[in-house]
Formats: structure tokens, sequence, C-alpha cells
């Protein structure tokens, strides 16, 4: 209840700011008239009053919405200020119009001051449809003025029935029963929708609460799984390497598996940790500018073993001392490195996966190509998603946690680049990296031999 009183307060605030220039030129030009052509000392008078209420509302609503520590008891004060702020407001235009229709007289059908009472309740219900008792309260004033012209002529003048002063008052009346259901239709809209906003602000809060839960879980677990992950990875690979002595035999295949998943399992604890800090904000960068071949190349070279294990043939074509770019050297290593992985990963053995370094349309990109398995088009909107994968059956063939091209493409749009692909389902995909061009920091001239295209041949 406090939460729909303070909404309500804060919007019936909002929209008394906003529209202060549009009550204040319908004011003045109505006042203008009613001085021009009957009585400006009256007409003055008025407009001083419009002014003295206009100054109040003004600052009740600055109150409103600055006011920061709500309770029932500011809820009550504020309404209270309101309702005053009401009568003020609708009494001064209810008697500016009735002191119109006096000096018009009986005969005249009172336009002008009707006009204005009608437009100011249907100005009302529209506008101030915030609280049911406070609007009630301004059109009953408005009401009360609309009724009082007409009667009040009858009163004076005593028509037959059949006089035009009775039609006056009958229109009167249909048109208040107008206003009436105008105020109740907004009134029923706006309750419904406060009701709807403070369900999804109820709905927010809790899908927010529900992302920080995951965002902390996933923090924590990832860090006490860490320290232990690492004596164990480093055990079980002193123990494979054969430093403490050959093992067994029949302990070679298993400690091999042991070591490959444990691998597995300490890259995945790694992307979480760099992942909630991706999603935190809070990855460091450390950008320069560097030469990209020269990267391109050492991330080959520490991949050139797992691409052994598959009898790949990596072909480069990323010469050094050419292409220059500002960029972190650990991070882009990391997503050149996930590219290599992705391509051979998806080749078939004793495949090639190609990488290149080009200008295109004022860019430097690193494209990673492969002849593998391609990617559907279906899959091109879910690629780049966090814990993606194009089969995530129980049964697929490739591994992977699905994070390396959501954080892959994070650590692009930290570089103000852009990463994409293009594939043919069956024939193969190419994935590249667009970066910014730099111009290198010293005149260099790249050798014939840094040029050439390289082949690396996995070892037999």
């Amino acid at each position: 209840m406090l939460w729909a009183n303070r909404r309500r307060l804060r919007d019936y605030a909002k929209v008394g700011r906003q529209l202060l220039f549009q009550r204040i030129a319908i004011y003045s030009a109505a006042i203008f008239l009613a001085g021009a052509y009957y009585n400006w000392k009256i007409a003055l008078i008025f407009y001083a009053l419009v002014w003295a209420g206009e100054v109040y509302d003004g600052v009740v609503f600055r109150n409103i919405l600055v006011m920061r520590q709500w309770n029932e008891t500011a809820v009550r004060h504020f309404m209270r200020a309101i309702y005053l702020g009401t009568v003020i407001s609708a009494a001064v235009i209810s008697f500016f119009c009735i002191a119109v229709s006096i000096q018009q007289g009986p005969e005249t059908g009172h336009f002008m001051p009707l006009f204005m009472l009608v437009s100011a309740s249907i100005f009302a219900a529209i506008n101030n449809h915030h609280f049911l008792p406070v609007l009630a309260l301004r059109i009953a004033i408005y009401v009360s003025a609309i009724l009082f012209v007409p009667i009040r002529d009858i009163w004076i003048v005593h028509p037959p029935l059949s006089s035009e002063l009775w039609l006056h008052l009958f229109t009167v009346l249909f048109v208040l029963g107008f206003i009436v259901e105008l105020s109740r239709s907004f009134l029923t809209g706006y309750t419904a929708s406060l009701h709807s906003r403070q369900d999804l602000e109820a709905e927010h809060e809790r899908t927010k609460a529900a992302y920080q839960a995951k965002t902390q879980f996933l923090s924590t677990v990832s860090h006490e799984l860490r320290t232990p992950l690492t004596s164990i990875k480093g055990s079980l690979e002193i123990l494979h390497s054969g430093v403490l002595g050959q093992p067994p035999e029949k302990m070679k295949r298993p400690l091999d598996i042991a070591t490959r998943n444990t691998r597995r399992l300490a890259d995945l604890v790694n992307d979480l940790l760099l992942l909630q800090k991706a999603e935190a904000g809070k990855i460091e960068f450390l950008f320069e500018v560097r030469d990209l071949g020269d990267l391109v190349n050492e991330a080959i070279e520490r991949f050139r073993p797992f691409a052994d294990r598959r009898n790949i043939t990596i072909v480069t074509d990323a010469p050094k001392n050419v292409f220059w770019a500002r960029f972190d050297g650990m991070r882009l290593d990391q997503v050149i490195t996930n590219l290599l992985s992705n391509a051979t990963k998806f080749s078939e053995d004793d495949g090639e996966v190609r990488v290149s370094i080009k200008r295109h349309n004022g860019y430097v990109r690193v494209s990673v190509s492969d002849d593998g398995i391609g990617i559907a088009d279906s899959a091109r909107g879910r690629l780049f998603d966090a814990f993606s994968q194009l089969d995530s059956s129980n049964t697929r063939k490739f591994e992977g946690t699905g994070l390396g091209l959501n954080i892959s493409k994070r650590i692009i749009e930290a570089h103000e680049g852009e990463i994409d692909f293009t594939s043919t389902l069956g024939v193969g995909s190419t994935f590249f990296v667009d970066l910014h061009e730099e111009d290198a920091p010293t005149q260099i001239t790249p050798s014939a031999e840094d040029s050439a295209p390289l082949k690396i041949k996995a070892r037999a």
C-alpha cells in the first residue's frame, strides 16, 4: 500500500509540473479576454490568485519528488497538501467563471465560463486521475460551479419550461454525465496500469535477486574449486609426465583420462570466473599498440602441440611488422587461441586450419578458417550466447563449455571491434575478428621471410 501511494504521489507531482505552462497559458488567455470584455480589476485579482495556487502546488510537487524516506506519515502529510491545493485551484477557477457569468447576465448563454469549467473538468479527468478522492473533490467543485450558473439564471428570470434557459440546464446535466464517465474511465485505466507496473517492478526485483544469487554462487564455487583443482591438476601432470618414474602400463590410460578431464575442469572454472568478471564489468584491459602478426604467430606456436595430436595442418598468412592495432595482448591471445581450438575441434583428423591477417573495410581482420562440419543458419542467433552448444545433447561428439565464444565476443567488444563468422554446412567455417588499424610505432619494413605464408605440419 505504501508503494502504491508513493508511486501515485510521484506520478501526480510529475504530471502537475509537466503541465504548468499549459495551465498558465490557458489561464492567461482566459483572464485577458475577461479583462478586455468585462472587468480588468476582477480579472487581475483572479490572475494573482491563480499564480498563488500555482506557487503552492509547485512547492508541494517539488517536496514530493525530492522525498527519499517514505512512510505513512509522509504520505498523509502530502495528501493533506494535495487536498488543500485542489480546493484552492478549483475554487479560484470556479469563482472566476461565476464572476464572468454574473457580469454577462442571464440571457447570454454563458458560453465562455461554462466552456472553461467543462474544459477544466475534462483536463482534470485526463491528468489528475491518480487519487479518486482528489479527483472527486476537484470535479465536485467544478460541477457545483457549472450547475450554479444555469440554476442562478432560472432563479432570477423564472422562465417557463419552454425557455432556452431550461435547455441550457438540461444540456449542462448531459455534459456532466459525460464528465463523470470520462473521469471513471481514466481512473480505472490508471489503476490497472499502476497494478501492472507494480507487478513488473516486483518481477524485476525477483529477477535481479536471482541474477545476483547466481553471480555470487558462480563466483564462490569457482574460487572454492580453483585451489584444489590446481593441486590435483599439477599432481596428475607430474605423474603423467614420468618425472617421478614411469607409471605402470595399466595406469597410463586412467592417468591420461584424469589429466585431460582435470584440464577441462580447470578451463571451465577459469571461464566461469572470467564470465562473472565480464558480466560485472570488472575485466581489466591493458591496451597498447602492438604488432598483430607477432601475437597471432605466437598464439599458433603455443597451440601447435594440440594440433599435433589431431594431425592438423595450420597454414598461416600472418606477416609480422605489417599490421598494427591497439589491443590487450593477453586477452586477444585468449580470443585467437579459442578460435584455433574451435577450428581444430570441429575439423576432421588430418584436416587443415587457415589463419590470415588482411585489411578489410578500414579494419585489420584476423580470420581462422576450417574445413569442418560447418554451422547451420538457425544457430547464428545463439552461437555467441553463454553456455551455447550447437549440439546440447548428452551424446554430443564435441566437448566444450559453450563459454569461449561468449567471452571472446565480450573481449572484442571491449576493443571496439567485431567478431563474427561465415559458414557453409558440411563445408567449413571462417571466424574473423576486426580491429581498428593503427600506425606502427616506428617505420618498419617487413622482410620477405616475415611476409611469406607459413605451413605448420603436425609431426608424424
